[in-house]
């Protein structure tokens, strides 16, 4: 069992959770979050004075899949939250020791 993790930019959530739902996936975490990466942020000018944007909104998406559904997920995810600018994100993934369902009992595969 894996957890996918995607940091992506917020108007592309919609089009994201549809991929996942067109290959099965069947939940998912959405975080509101703040970050840079290579970027390292922007200016904006508000009522005539310049600022610095130094943490840009982001979202982070967690999905826990089964080991051989890794690669799927991965290239679902990036697919459809790729604009081909820079800031699109980043895919993370890690291994889970241990899942359990809260409400059945049930555990490792079957509760994801």
């Amino acid at each position: 069992m894996k957890i996918v993790m995607a940091v992506i930019k917020p108007f592309k959530l919609d089009e994201v959770r549809e991929a996942l739902m067109s290959i099965g996936i069947q939940g998912l975490t959405v975080t509101e979050v703040k970050g840079y990466g290579r970027q390292k942020g922007h200016t904006e000018i508000y009522r005539g004075a310049e600022y610095a944007v130094t943490f840009l909104p982001k979202l982070k998406i967690e999905v826990a899949v089964a080991s051989d559904a890794v690669d799927k997920t991965v290239e679902t995810i990036v697919g459809a939250a790729k604009t081909g600018q820079i800031g699109d994100g980043k895919v993370f993934v890690y291994a889970i020791d241990q899942a359990v369902r809260i409400r059945t009992g049930e555990t490792d595969a079957d509760a994801l």
